[in-house]
């Protein structure tokens, strides 16, 4: 599975980003697909995943504030990301878990100044 990420930015404080998580294969054959982000001096941690069919799932810090969704018909798995904040500025990574594997898109950087 490729994974072709885009829509980093810089943003200020309370604005609003998305990003978009093209697959290479149709998003139905893959179990999950989810968005994790790394900040400089973290661990990778989990923001948002959802499954093949559909259940969805936040990390505490972003509920209320991030959506995941997906386009089947493009093969595309999306992250609205609202009222950011700076601790959200890190790499964001999109991942797709298919039989075995688990697979990485590139990161994009999301920046929120304060």
């Amino acid at each position: 599975v490729q994974l072709q990420a885009s829509g980093g930015g810089l943003v200020q404080a309370g604005g609003s980003l998305r990003l978009s998580c093209a697959a290479s294969r149709d998003l139905f054959s893959i179990n999950v697909m989810g968005w994790y982000r790394q900040a400089p001096g973290k661990l990778r941690e989990l923001v948002a995943s959802i499954s093949s069919s559909a259940i969805t799932d936040y990390a505490d810090a972003v509920k209320g504030r991030f959506t995941i969704s997906r386009d089947a018909a493009k093969n595309t798995v999306s992250l609205q990301m609202n009222s950011l904040k700076p601790e959200d500025t890190a790499v964001y990574y999109c991942n797709a878990k298919f039989g075995v594997g688990a697979y990485w898109g590139q990161g994009t950087l999301v920046t929120v100044s304060s």
